[in-house]
């Protein structure tokens, strides 16, 4: 078997790539402060909250101080986090310290003494049409995702007619597919490569790409990072209003759809989007892979 290439990069990798104005948009939301914290290593979220309530730097070798010696290879990868975040800023000057981001700092404070509420709540069950079962919004979920990939091979393969969106189709075509003058589009060496990936990377490969174009669309990556931050902390199986989202959230929706993330209905008065399991299982990459095996390392004071 050929070796994959692709890598589907981490969720926060994506996060920590924005600019420092786009990141403290993020942080404006005391909602993706909280998922933001979810996402750091066990060492790192100790850390903040160390810092939470502390105005001034603190120097880092008074930081080094915190861990016990044979814990300082994951200090420095909890450091690293933090920095790559924003959420620390570095100062060097007579010596190494660190700062709590302050725009962060102040909304995690008032998140975790005003409680942690979700973006949005469900609809009532007297609103909405029968909704469907989790094993249905499944086999929906990867109905949608398999006719996503059979797009990929030939569309002629298809079960049924594919409509996916141009922003989707744009992502096709950036890498898995090629198309030369009238031809039909054909799979590159890369999207050979994308078929071997397990379902959840080949899902991050797309969402990497969908983010990576989206200001060619007229989205700002900030936006749309926020969007699916909020999106794989709702509930599967709950339906939320579309009424609830902006324009370009609307559109967007759409898109996932195509991804079998949501499903869309429609009832008499109210429209409603339904997240998968493919959409809140987004929030497994949240988390740092090592976590559940981390020992405790910080010294006690």
């Amino acid at each position: 078997m050929p070796q994959v290439k692709i890598i589907a990069k981490n969720f926060m990798d994506m996060v920590a790539s924005l600019t420092a104005r786009d990141l403290n948009k993020l942080y404006e939301n005391p909602f993706i402060c909280e998922a933001i914290l979810r996402s750091l290593p066990p060492l790192a979220k100790k850390y903040v909250f160390q810092m939470l309530y502390i105005d001034g730097a603190i120097p880092a070798k008074t930081m080094e101080e915190w861990v016990l010696p044979d814990g300082f290879t994951k200090h420095k990868v909890a450091i690293d986090r933090l920095v790559q975040l924003r959420l620390f800023s570095e100062e060097k000057k007579k010596e190494t310290t660190y700062r709590l981001n302050s725009t962060f700092q102040s909304n995690l404070q008032k998140h975790l003494i005003n409680g942690g509420a979700l973006p949005r709540e469900p609809m009532p069950s007297g609103i909405t049409a029968r909704l469907p079962t989790l094993e249905d919004l499944e086999a929906y979920a990867i109905g949608q995702w398999e006719c996503f990939l059979l797009q990929l091979i030939s569309s002629a393969q298809a079960e049924r007619p594919t409509n996916f969106s141009s922003s989707m189709m744009k992502v096709f075509q950036r890498g898995l597919l090629i198309q030369r003058d009238k031809e039909a589009p054909r799979l590159t060496e890369s999207g050979f490569q994308f078929l071997l990936m397990d379902t959840n990377a080949q899902l991050w490969y797309i969402v990497r790409e969908y983010i990576s174009n989206s200001q060619e669309r007229g989205i700002n990556q900030a936006d749309l990072i926020s969007f699916l931050l909020e999106l794989s902390f709702h509930v599967a199986g709950e339906a939320y209003n579309l009424n609830t989202l902006s324009e370009i959230q609307r559109s967007m929706i759409k898109d996932f759809a195509d991804l079998g993330l949501v499903k869309l209905q429609q009832g008499r008065k109210e429209s409603w989007f339904i997240p998968t399991k493919l959409a809140t299982n987004l929030s497994m990459s949240l988390t740092d892979s090592s976590a559940r095996k981390e020992v405790c390392c910080l010294r006690n004071h």
